[in-house]
């Protein structure tokens, strides 16, 4: 009897253990004098254990969808993520339970991403079926032409992107005319009847130019492209409900810059790209595994032919035209894209505002230790909620600029750890 009595207690207690509770209090300010949406609020979850199975955030009493992510792959989630929409000059506080049980709740998906390898058995553009999460290459490996759209394909109901998988890991655009998700179904190429019904497409040509936002090398008088590298990765982090995560890894790229002392060894780069619910901005995170303060680097945005450049020289630059998706044989059944593109760099990392050229609107950068983190957006002039001159786009790359430098302000506090 004893030992059944033992049993039982022990058992009681694991089950104890295993519904372990932590209870966070999160407070949330806007100190701006204007309402702020779709800010992303993002909790560091390494001060509450590695147990960590599933959350639960409400606002007020009312469950709101939430996200954990596991960023490295390791099995524990690094991340818990939900979006705040805050009046102005207001301060909201939401309860986060964490429980090491279970599994991570279900929410109606805001985002959507995807990879897939070409099957030369289907012939349509947009029921492609082989779909991966992960491919690593060997050096000399292109497998451009083996992935459909080229590479990883993400969205929010606003906007789309690509990145291409090859030497130039462009980041390329995808526009749309309403508010929804459509990689699904159309998978960046839309056909005649999904064009008809209103369904968007590719809106930009990148050729060997920066795109939006792409992080290259600098040979001291113009970008490099990740030519030499040991490994090249492009995965899928996550793939929702309120954002999606994409990441580029360059392992050991010799960026061959002649004599020029840069890159006097190879570097290790990973370059991560989360899209949230509800803003048409991406961020773009860069890490290098080794220390690169003295080397320099280049990114800006592409000079779309005849367009108009804003810039306020402090790290916020954009442009506004229209030209090609493709080339002018291939250009049946296509239409000049008018699009606005914006990126905003920090200053401290912003060795020089290069003057534009055929190909770009430039920069270079450096001073970077270990990490930097910069922002891209853009806009299609085809969609129905969006903007539709230069000056209503540069109004907004301000607007933006403003909400990125001032976020709102999230304090912690563990309120209570208890077991159920």
């Amino acid at each position: 009897m004893k030992r059944k009595i033992a049993t039982i207690a022990l058992c009681g207690l694991s089950c104890c253990v295993l519904m372990a509770q932590k209870q966070l209090d999160i407070t949330v300010k806007n100190t701006m004098k204007t309402e702020r949406t779709a800010q992303p609020i993002v909790i560091n979850l390494a001060p509450y254990g590695t147990d960590i199975r599933q959350a639960i955030v409400k606002m007020n009493g009312q469950e709101i969808a939430s996200q954990l992510d596991d960023l490295n792959g390791d099995g524990c989630y690094d991340e818990l993520c939900f979006m705040a929409d805050m009046p102005k000059k207001s301060t909201t506080t939401y309860n986060v339970e964490l429980l090491n049980s279970g599994k991570p709740r279900k929410y109606k998906p805001l985002v959507y991403a995807d990879m897939i390898l070409l099957n030369k058995k289907v012939k349509s553009n947009n029921e492609q079926n082989l779909f991966i999460s992960s491919l690593t290459v060997e050096n000399g490996t292109n497998p451009y032409w083996q992935m459909h759209h080229h590479g990883p394909a993400f969205e929010n109901e606003l906007v789309a992107y690509r990145i291409y998988f090859d030497h130039r890991q462009t980041v390329d655009l995808y526009g749309k005319y309403r508010k929804g998700l459509e990689l699904k179904e159309t998978q960046f190429y839309t056909n005649k009847q999904q064009k008809e019904a209103g369904y968007g497409d590719d809106v930009l040509w990148v050729g060997n130019t920066f795109g939006l936002g792409t992080m290259r090398g600098w040979d001291g008088q113009q970008p490099t492209l990740l030519e030499d590298v040991d490994h090249r990765t492009e995965r899928i982090i996550s793939y929702g409900p309120l954002r999606t995560i994409v990441e580029v890894v360059d392992d050991g790229w010799k960026d061959k810059t002649g004599n020029n002392a840069f890159h006097p060894y190879p570097i290790t780069m990973t370059t991560r790209y989360t899209l949230y619910a509800g803003r048409r901005d991406c961020q773009v995170d860069v890490f290098f595994r080794q220390a690169v303060a003295n080397h320099q680097f280049s990114t800006g945005i592409i000079n779309i032919k005849n367009s108009t450049e804003y810039s306020d020289h402090e790290g916020l630059r954009g442009c506004w035209g229209s030209d090609w998706t493709v080339s002018a044989k291939d250009s049946v059944g296509h239409k000049r894209e008018t699009v606005g593109l914006g990126i905003c760099l920090p200053m401290k990392h912003v060795v020089s505002e290069q003057p534009a050229n055929k190909d770009n609107y430039p920069y270079v950068i450096g001073g970077i230790d270990k990490a930097m983190r910069y922002y891209i957006t853009f806009g299609s002039d085809n969609e129905t909620f969006g903007y539709h001159s230069a000056k209503d786009w540069f109004d907004y790359l301000q607007l933006w600029k403003k909400d990125l430098m001032n976020p709102v302000v999230v304090t912690e506090k563990l309120r209570q750890t208890k077991s159920e």
